[in-house]
């Protein structure tokens, strides 16, 4: 898949996630396999730009290329502006959101709540797209409620505003994350834009991207909360689709070696204590397909440092790892 000059290869994209997808957990996904990481929601607002909070959201040094940030806003004006300051802070891809549900986002009119108003939304990716030089891609749900699915008419102003790349998750606004996924609705903008369209929703396994690939015609897939403590998806799925065959599960070392290094780059991005805290529901996340893992949670959920944190997560791993151990369990 193309998105400007960037070649999407393969085609797997880590969706963005407020709280999750920080630079540790984006230059994981990209080193076990997915093609594209877009960051953290950040407000276009400028009176929010400066916080500590949007600093590390838009911390990107080292980070393979491209490097995809997400704006979030209402205001034409105030987006267009947010895209020159992330393309300036060395964004080669800015991805405006139109596809978040929550409350917060959507009670000031912004994430899917622009889907209602299909002018406002003309309107603001004429401005973002003329504002910057790097390419510009959209997020959006199919509609705002399953009685107004408008995605289509989205998507056909998103190409004729110079999108170059088109997300869908294939829920509306008023669905947020319940019922299943459809696809329908990807299907038909995939018929009615020749822009890429990148699938999203219910995606949580190679089998499933092979189906909603082959059920859409979508030319990327993106992967959510599927990746949360799984990162290694995206090396599952791109094998999949290329030989047929999902490769053997990651050893307990190998997965233990992962998340040590993602809690590594917590702790060096963070600090302490938050990156401690942070780093609470990436091991849950880790962790719970493992034997043992609910006393090991209470156990480590009350650690307040760093190198204890780090050690408890070496020990459980190691324990796993021994044959005498798991003969045991």
């Amino acid at each position: 898949m193309q998105i400007g000059r960037h070649r999407i290869d393969p085609p797997l994209v880590l969706a963005p996630m407020a709280g999750i997808t920080d630079k540790p957990f984006r230059v994981l996904c990209k080193r076990l396999g997915a093609g594209l990481c877009v960051s953290e929601m950040t407000a276009a607002d400028p009176a929010l730009r400066h916080t500590r909070k949007s600093a590390l959201r838009r911390e990107h040094s080292g980070e393979p290329e491209p490097v995809a940030v997400q704006i979030a806003g209402w205001d034409p004006a105030m987006l267009a502006d947010a895209a020159r300051f992330n393309a300036d802070q060395g964004a080669q891809i800015i991805d405006i959101n139109m596809g978040c549900p929550a409350k917060k986002v959507c009670r000031r009119e912004a994430g899917s709540a622009l889907l209602a108003d299909e002018p406002l939304v003309a309107r603001i990716l004429a401005a973002v797209v003329a504002a910057v030089e790097v390419p510009v891609t959209l997020k959006i749900r199919t509609g705002p409620d399953p009685a107004n699915r408008n995605g289509v008419r989205i998507a056909r102003i998103a190409e004729d505003s110079g999108i170059a790349a088109l997300a869908v998750h294939g829920r509306t606004r008023a669905d947020r994350f319940l019922g299943r996924a459809e696809y329908a609705t990807i299907a038909a903008i995939r018929r009615a834009v020749a822009i890429p369209v990148i699938a999203n929703g219910d995606i949580d396994s190679p089998q499933a991207a092979r189906a909603v690939l082959e059920a859409t015609g979508a030319d990327a897939v993106m992967v959510g909360r599927a990746a949360q403590g799984r990162p290694w998806i995206f090396a599952e799925i791109a094998a999949y689709l290329a030989t047929g065959q999902v490769p053997a599960p990651p050893s307990p070392a190998q997965v233990g070696d992962w998340l040590l290094g993602h809690l590594d780059g917590l702790y060096a991005l963070y600090g302490e204590p938050p990156g401690v805290r942070i780093a609470r529901k990436h091991i849950g996340w880790y962790c719970r397909s493992h034997a043992g893992a609910e006393a090991f949670w209470r156990q480590v959920s009350g650690i307040e440092q760093a190198r204890a944190q780090r050690d408890a997560v070496a020990a459980f791993f190691a324990a796993l790892a021994d044959p005498a151990w798991s003969r045991a369990a």
